[in-house]
């Protein structure tokens, strides 16, 4: 098999600006539907900053181990998908989201727990996976 380089600005699809697709032997997935939509990592801790985002207007702190993460544009609906983890000393936290019976599709409220507690982190990552609107 012969290496290959392929420079671009912008991917267009044919039929629609946003139907490309990428196949792996018989698996076709749609390129627009697998990339991660919204992504924060920011520091828990005192005053909470971020450090890196995509597609986050504001990050709120909620009470301790609690956030709230605002979106600039929002999503399509509310049947997204967000996953997160949070670290402290070598301690990982798995982060749960919406800690309200329903996801909004304008924020992501999360909480950081370790045992039955809420606990502020130093590094908390999350991603979103979905449509946007």
């Amino acid at each position: 098999i012969m290496a290959s380089e392929l420079k671009v600005d912008k991917f267009t699809g044919v039929t629609t600006a946003d139907a490309i697709n990428v196949t792996d032997g018989s698996t076709t997935a749609s390129l627009q539907k697998g990339l991660g939509k919204i992504f924060i990592n920011f520091n828990g801790e005192s005053t909470v900053s971020t450090r890196a985002s995509i597609n986050v207007s504001s990050l709120d702190d909620d009470g301790t181990g609690e956030y709230g993460i605002n979106y600039s544009s929002n999503m399509d609906n509310t049947t997204y998908f967000p996953s997160g983890m949070a670290e402290e000393d070598g301690k990982v936290t798995i982060v749960a989201g919406a800690y309200s019976t329903n996801f909004a599709t304008n924020l992501l409220n999360i909480k950081c727990k370790t045992g039955g507690s809420t606990i502020d982190r130093e590094v908390i990552s999350v991603t979103i996976h979905g449509d946007l609107a």
